[in-house]
């Protein structure tokens, strides 16, 4: 299968958006779609996933599928402004979810009766290591838990979109100290998923951060993640990256969008019901 991959950045979260293709058929998939959120005025835009829609009908493309990595915490999903063009395109995300959504909703103070935790919002959830046809695209689903307990990476051929669970090699890894998230974990599923596959495998991230202000880049690969990584080589123990892994997460700010985005993110970029006077709310919770 020849695919084809088209990257955007959103610089404001510092998030990748992916289009796979593929050229024959022009079917193709939508990766961690992003809507933009300006935490300050309460106010959405759709400039990121504009760009992306723009793309898709210059190519004439088909998407077939909305795929999510995980629920994110540092922005929010732009998934329904796909789904809303492409109604057929089912939106997709790993069955754990419904852990994800029981944890937040519960911190959250969601209401027990409305609040999906069974992961009914999404249209089709993932079982780990199946085979899905998106028209004439096919991938396979690895389970990668441990940034979130619900992250899952994409294999498409040598193509692999990781989520949080890896950066650029001078970048590093997912962090692991949000509810749920476990260093042990991600250490596992790292070396045992990810680190066992070809060398030559490509890896596309879901965030750049650009250290010491480099360009920004998006794809590496198995080998260079295994030789270069500066949080976890082939050779990093499961004691040696745990430990790091749990002091660096403690020196780590808050996501600015943490707050808002999560509770629109479990319910797969629903915002919540409208009150009595048509008007949405999101909730703040004050963690002490």
């Amino acid at each position: 299968m020849s695919i084809e991959i088209k990257n955007f950045f959103d610089p404001a979260t510092s998030t990748m958006t992916y289009v796979v293709h593929d050229p024959a058929s022009l079917d193709a998939v939508v990766i961690d779609p992003v809507w933009d959120y300006d935490p300050a005025a309460s106010k959405f835009s759709n400039k990121s996933s504009e760009a992306v829609l723009a793309y898709i009908q210059e190519m004439n493309l088909q998407p077939k599928m909305i795929l999510e990595t995980h629920v994110h915490a540092d922005h929010v999903t732009g998934a329904q402004f796909f789904k809303e063009r492409f109604p057929e395109a089912p939106l997709c995300i790993g069955e754990r979810i419904t852990v994800v959504q029981k944890i937040w909703r519960d911190l959250y103070g969601l209401d027990e009766k409305s609040t999906d935790v069974h992961g009914k919002v999404f249209d089709r959830l993932f079982k780990d290591n199946e085979t899905v046809n998106a028209g004439t695209i096919s991938f396979k689903v690895l389970f990668t838990p441990g940034h979130t307990p619900a992250c899952a990476s994409y294999l498409f051929d040598n193509a692999l979109f990781c989520g949080d669970t890896l950066f650029m090699p001078d970048s590093g890894t997912g962090r692991c100290d949000f509810p749920g998230g476990s260093a042990k974990e991600l250490y596992h599923s790292i070396t045992a998923k990810i680190y066992s596959l070809p060398e030559t495998t490509r890896i596309f991230v879901c965030h750049d951060y650009q250290p010491g202000g480099r360009q920004i880049l998006c794809q590496t690969s198995v080998a260079d993640e295994k030789s270069k990584n500066i949080q976890l080589t082939s050779t990093t123990t499961e004691e040696q990256y745990v430990e790091f892994r749990t002091k660096r997460d403690a020196t780590l700010p808050t996501p600015k969008l943490l707050l808002p985005s999560l509770q629109i993110n479990i319910r797969a970029g629903h915002l919540p019901e409208s009150d009595a006077h048509g008007k949405r709310f999101l909730k703040i919770p004050i963690l002490t």
